[in-house]
């Protein structure tokens, strides 16, 4: 597989995300949205969405990369690497909504509601991380490495052991 399929599965995963938006917005009944909250961040003017999703797309490509070169080192079937690594880094990132809801510039406009202590919020990110790291795993392909083996330790069959006997 090579690094340019892995860079543009993660953009695509990352797009369909932010298309997913508005039905998981209706589904957890939360405005949350990553688009708002990465467009709002670099611009205040009508064009935030365009910069949202660009910006979502880039990390998606950054996010393929990683998961290129992982995938190659760890014996670790590629799907479920995928999602391994989507919610690995949900887990590991949520936690800096803190900066959001303090620190964000539209902190409190429309798509940036408080995150850190909103659980609707909590499971719109974990829904869209799943989704995400199924949409890589499946547009990034199988592996092109073969799958690791396992060894195990056999004895020498007889016949091999009575013929160093003799």
């Amino acid at each position: 597989m090579s690094r340019l399929r892995s860079a543009g599965a993660g953009a695509a995963a990352a797009t369909l995300w932010g298309l997913f938006e508005p039905l998981d917005q209706k589904i957890f009944r939360s405005d949350y949205s990553d688009i708002a909250l990465l467009g709002k961040a670099v611009t205040q003017g009508p064009r935030w969405r365009p910069a949202g999703f660009a910006l979502h797309a880039v990390n998606g490509v950054v996010f393929g990369l990683v998961f290129h070169e992982l995938r190659r080192r760890v014996p670790v079937e590629p799907r479920r690497l995928a999602l391994g690594l989507a919610l690995a880094e949900h887990v590991t990132l949520y936690p800096l909504s803190y900066l959001v809801d303090r620190y964000h510039p539209a902190r409190g406009e429309p798509g940036i509601p408080p995150l850190l202590t909103n659980p609707r919020a909590v499971a719109q990110a974990t829904a869209r991380h799943v989704l995400f790291g199924v949409a890589l795993g499946w547009l990034a392909g199988p592996s092109a490495r073969p799958p690791a083996r396992r060894f195990r330790a056999t004895r020498p069959s007889r016949r091999r052991a009575s013929r160093s006997a003799a």
